[in-house]
């Protein structure tokens, strides 16, 4: 398999947005994705942005992206490379693309000193986890996310 990974640009903003959509509708959340073509491009390509994104190819033609930042970790006193998102089109999976992908993370990871590379998947997804276990990924077994979104996020700010 021929796999090309390569740094997204904002010419890419319009495939970063039909991958989010595809993998929203994979997620049964389609009604979820407020992001626009335009917001895309004005967050993950800003000109100081933390946000990345890559592509990757195969044969010339895009089969999946990831979106990635660098997040922190006291314990460690490093950096660390946190992965947003994760995705390969259905007809792709299975085919190593997903590997291709996280390797070329690592290897980012590993180039900017961080001391781990992380990310989260959604409980029901056996297929992802199968494929996470099976790379040497651990789950996180104490720690539970949280998130303020919306007008929680606005009642807290303002309270």
């Amino acid at each position: 398999m021929s796999v090309v990974i390569r740094e997204a640009n904002k010419d890419d903003s319009g495939l970063i947005l039909r991958f989010v959509k595809e993998l929203a509708k994979y997620q049964n959340s389609e009604n979820e994705v407020l992001a626009t073509e335009s917001s895309i491009e004005n967050s993950i390509f800003a000109k100081d942005s933390p946000t990345k994104a890559v592509i990757c190819e195969k044969k010339g033609e895009p089969i999946g992206f990831a979106v990635y930042f660098f997040n922190y970790s006291t314990w460690l006193g490093r950096h660390g490379l946190y992965l947003e998102d994760v995705y390969v089109t259905r007809t792709e999976r299975g085919t190593g693309a997903g590997k291709c992908i996280l390797k070329y993370l690592a290897k980012i990871a590993l180039d900017n000193q961080c001391g781990r590379l992380e990310w989260s998947v959604l409980e029901w997804n056996e297929i992802a986890i199968e494929f996470y276990k099976s790379l040497g990924a651990k789950p996180k077994s104490e720690w539970i996310g949280y998130q303020l979104t919306g007008p929680e996020l606005l009642s807290l700010a303002e309270s």
